[in-house]
């Protein structure tokens, strides 16, 4: 397998993504490709398997090129894998093309569906009523049971819990021998030593070095950390940079240096000693039945909340409830007004007003996306708010730069990376600085850079007065930049917590009895297998 020469430049665009790159593997090898957000990683894969030019039309010249006779590709999203609506229709169309015969598909479905760690109560169960992680489970499944030569893995991992990365990884690592692995991954912790080469791309998608793993951390370890690319010791790192020390700064503690993160205006409701979200008996549904439950919840003005939890636990489903985009049941207080329930007309339209104090990022960017241009993108929310054009152009780049995508006004939200749709979609939520902001996984697909910086915007809109609530699986998130930890387990909150971050920060109010759970906090996400106090890629 391998290209020559490789030149490849999307439509639209100025530059050439790729400029005479020659790249190539053996059988058998494992390969990491490793690079910022947005350096063409992903592209090459679907180069490498043919898909470009075959079945996305890209225009590309190169020397020569070789594919592979048989390959499985996990991609990005796992809603673009799936053809049917089902899962055991899912594998069974695998298997039929591999003319399996029909008695012996339920026994193979169940095998490889114990090895990716996905335990279903039934095979005949729709695909759209999985989460995301869980869909990428089956994504990897499904490319398992063609038995391909090639493995093509693009963030095989990234919508998983931890103990899920580990069982993903492990279920590649046991069917892999012979294989070829070609793995695009950001987060590196559980296969970093177990690959072969890694391949390092600079931002512009050259290839910087290649050669074993040990190796390349060791040599391009100043590139590793100007590119912003994650590396063993990074949080470490940046945890001692000045930005990091003011945005990991126990919560009210006074800077030693203002000014290095940007202060947004102050929140309508930033000096509230009232919640700015309060819950009672709530429960979200979905098709009439509960999914996630909370008995009683509060959220301040000021509040990052990390809501953790296993793959298809409910996290989303709180959430897109909120968010008032599945139904609820229970009291919901919203910046002081209960937020009402009903399908008429006028109860839908008051409800649409109310929760329009909330910012929402969905687990798949593309959920959001309604017009044909980034810069428009940014800006529709804020025209729908009546801001000036002028002002809501000017918010709008500067929102654009913060988040690496300036000079990209006049493209296709769909022409971007994974990573760079993920950063549109959060810069789309951050820009009108809402009272609430709730963001669904918002750091997947993201190098390290571009993880630091959303969560430097997280902080300053935090200071302002914003209440956060995101889902993360980054346990780093949870214990360094929080305020405070949700854990949800099979649809139930059990477990509301300080994070160490608040429990060292604070003295007094609200503040004081919670920060007598520092031990307890410590102690339960140990527990819980979430705490992590060595080194995290």
């Amino acid at each position: 397998m391998h290209v020559e020469g490789l030149r490849l430049k999307y439509p639209g665009e100025e530059r050439l993504m790729f400029k005479d790159l020659s790249f190539s593997a053996a059988r058998g090898e494992k390969v990491l490709l490793l690079g910022p957000s947005g350096c063409g990683k992903s592209t090459l894969l679907q180069v490498l398997s043919g898909m470009i030019p075959r079945a996305t039309e890209v225009p590309m010249k190169c020397e020569a090129q070789l594919v592979p006779r048989s390959w499985g590709y996990v991609f990005q999203d796992p809603d673009t894998q799936f053809c049917m609506p089902y899962v055991d229709e899912e594998l069974a169309f695998v298997l039929e093309n591999l003319s399996v015969p029909r008695n012996e598909m339920k026994e193979r479905m169940q095998a490889v569906l114990r090895e990716v760690g996905l335990d279903l109560q039934k095979l005949h169960m729709p695909i759209g009523h999985l989460s995301q992680g869980m869909k990428q489970r089956l994504a990897l499944a499904s490319a398992l049971l063609l038995e391909p030569e090639v493995l093509f893995l693009d963030e095989a991992s990234a919508l998983l819990d931890p103990e899920g990365r580990e069982q993903i990884w492990s279920a590649v690592k046991a069917v892999s021998e012979g294989r070829t692995l070609i793995i695009v991954e950001h987060r590196i912790e559980e296969m970093a030593q177990y690959v072969d080469r890694v391949v390092l791309f600079t931002p512009d998608g050259a290839i910087l070095g290649d050669g074993p793993p040990g190796a390349i951390f060791a040599e391009y370890a100043r590139e590793l950390q100007a590119y912003g690319i994650w590396y063993p010791g990074v949080w470490e790192d940046y945890a001692e940079s000045r930005a990091g020390r003011e945005l990991f700064a126990p919560v009210d503690a006074p800077g030693d240096e203002p000014g290095s993160l940007i202060q947004e205006p102050a929140s309508p409701y930033a000096h509230l000693g009232e919640p700015v979200i309060r819950l009672d008996d709530y429960r979200g549904l979905r098709w009439e039945k509960p999914v996630v439950s909370l008995p009683s919840a509060e959220v301040y003005p000021g509040d990052f909340i990390a809501v953790i939890g296993p793959n298809g636990a409910g996290k989303s489903s709180l959430l897109l409830s909120l968010m008032g985009l599945l139904r609820a049941e229970g009291t919901y207080v919203l910046c002081g007004e209960e937020v009402i329930q009903g399908k008429r007309r006028k109860v839908r339209k008051k409800r649409e007003r109310q929760l329009r104090q909330i910012g929402f990022v969905f687990q798949n960017p593309e959920l959001q996306f309604l017009t044909e241009r980034i810069g428009d993108e940014v800006m529709y929310s804020l025209l729908v708010d009546h801001m000036p054009p002028d002002e809501a152009k000017a918010r709008a780049d500067r929102c654009l730069e913060r988040f690496g995508l300036d000079g990209m006004d006049n493209r296709h939200p769909y022409q971007l990376s994974t990573g760079q749709k993920r950063r549109l979609s959060v810069a789309t939520a951050m820009a009108r600085q809402p009272a609430v902001l709730l963001l669904d996984e918002p750091t997947f697909g993201q190098d390290a850079r571009n993880t630091f910086a959303i969560l430097e915007m997280c902080e300053r809109l935090r200071r302002a007065g914003t209440a956060i609530l995101m889902v993360t699986h980054e346990m780093e998130i949870a214990q360094r930049a929080a305020t405070h930890i949700w854990e949800i387990r099979e649809g139930r909150l059990t477990s509301s917590m300080p994070s160490p971050r608040w429990c060292t920060g604070t003295e007094s109010g609200r503040e004081t009895g919670e920060a007598n759970h520092a031990d307890a906090s410590r102690d339960t996400l140990a527990a819980s297998g979430h705490l992590h106090t060595g080194v995290n890629a």
